[in-house]
């Protein structure tokens, strides 16, 4: 079984209710609807992520005979369910909002249009693809919002949630905007720019420091970034104007050096004006060490002269919201509209539309919120993507993705863009027809 793959990959509910289905005799086109109920603190606004990863799983839907086997030894389904599974594939259709595209609470970012065992069968793994990357990416776009002009690179493996979320907050960052990541598997699936130094221990496992600094640079001499905390920061930066002359004369020039604790602003800089004194004004500082969004505001705002930033454990896990109040919820079944009314968390019924509305400066000016054929002014957000279970286009490229992602993060009005909570929400309005179909399905359900 491939774990990332499996439609064993989900809850055991959506089996026992694909059972029931299967023995009523259910199986009418239902439509699920995948929205963010609420912001996290400090969220100003989500960016969408996750859809090709979605798309690449509906497509590649089966069971294989391993997986069959076991559910049918596991003893809690019937053999006719059992077959039936056999042939099961997703047929239906997706509309979503591209990857890249900011979006606000209640706002679907995905419909899943499919009989409604297909439908049921995958929103497990759909929340958990949608939630994880729209997650990161919205936490990562901060990071490029206070640091547009940096370097910024993702550094967050060893402490992701496991290994697909190491290789998946790779992509959402990068689809965000930062410029790369260390994480090399993500390098090779989704051509993501590598970056990379050295480790303290390839420091400490030298009896000289300086000979350490001279043997990778030796090692990697297009690419020479030297660590230069592990014992004394500053010492470390002088050896290293010695080391650099003699570099020099064997064509290998040092492209950066690499702090990663202490107070990074007071080192900066110390280790510019070494850096600059000794002629090597062209030597970038890349700082790393427990970074995020905050600190990194709070360093560029004392003019701390860093080039380039690693973020790892704050953004792989995003450590100060890290998760969202995110619902796949049934809007439709048999072609009458559904919704749900529990306190709190109650929903929309039908197909949705959402309408953006830009101001004259290009700016984001508020949304319209409607029905799939309310036609309203502006930008539609949400479009067709698979039909019949077959995508419509090929798969879009990472970099258009990130350079929709880019375009849209320049559209932010500025009391979005900031770090704390905004002085008022987006708008989003509720068209009349929403309103209106919402009180026709609370009029005439029989509960």
């Amino acid at each position: 079984m491939n774990p990332q793959s499996s439609p064993l990959l989900t809850d055991l509910y959506q089996f026992t209710m694909l059972q029931a289905y299967f023995d009523e005799g259910m199986d009418d086109t239902a439509v699920f609807e995948f929205f963010v109920r609420d912001l996290p603190p400090q969220r100003n606004f989500l960016m969408a992520a996750g859809l090709e990863q979605v798309l690449q799983f509906l497509e590649n839907l089966h069971f294989t005979p391993e997986e069959l086997d076991w559910l049918a030894d596991c003893g809690r389904f019937n053999t006719d369910f059992i077959d039936f599974l056999k042939t099961l594939r997703f047929t239906g259709e997706v509309h979503a909002m591209p990857e890249g595209t900011l979006f606000f609470p209640h706002q679907p970012i995905l419909r899943i249009t499919a009989p409604i065992t297909q439908a049921q069968l995958v929103e497990s793994r759909i929340i958990n693809l949608l939630h994880f990357q729209t997650l990161i990416a919205s936490k990562a776009a901060r990071s490029v919002l206070v640091a547009p002009e940096k370097l910024l690179v993702d550094f967050g493996l060893r402490r992701a949630h496991g290994a697909e979320a190491g290789v998946l907050a790779a992509r959402a960052s990068h689809l965000a905007g930062y410029s790369g990541t260390a994480t090399v598997l993500a390098g090779a699936q989704f051509g993501i720019p590598l970056y990379g130094t050295m480790a303290h221990s390839y420091i400490q496992a030298h009896t000289d420091e300086t000979a350490a600094f001279e043997q990778f640079a030796h090692s990697q001499p297009t690419n020479t970034v030297l660590l230069v905390d592990t014992y004394d920061t500053e010492a470390a930066v002088e050896k290293i104007i010695e080391l650099s002359l003699r570099l020099g004369r064997q064509g290998i020039h040092i492209k950066a050096v690499r702090l990663d604790s202490g107070d990074l602003s007071e080192h900066a800089h110390n280790v510019r004006r070494i850096l600059d004194r000794g002629g090597l004004g062209e030597v970038g500082i890349f700082c790393s060490g427990n970074l995020d969004e905050h600190e990194i505001a709070r360093l560029l705002a004392q003019g701390a002269p860093i080039d380039g930033f690693g973020v790892g454990t704050r953004l792989d896990t995003s450590a100060d919201a890290p998760y969202l109040d995110c619902a796949y919820k049934l809007v439709e079944y048999a072609g009458q509209p559904r919704r749900k009314r529990s306190e709190g968390k109650a929903t929309w019924p039908g197909r949705k539309q959402v309408y953006r509305i830009h101001a004259p400066d290009g700016s984001l000016d508020h949304d319209i919120l409607t029905l799939e054929n309310d036609v309203q002014a502006g930008t539609p957000l949400i479009h067709p993507l698979m039909l019949s279970g077959k995508r419509l286009a090929a798969p879009e490229p990472l970099d258009e993705s990130r350079h929709r992602a880019a375009v849209e993060l320049a559209r932010l009005p500025e009391y979005l863009k900031q770090l704390e909570t905004a002085p008022r929400p987006y708008a989003v309005e509720i068209a009349p027809a929403l309103h209106q179909l919402t009180e026709t399905v609370d009029r005439t359900a029989h509960y």
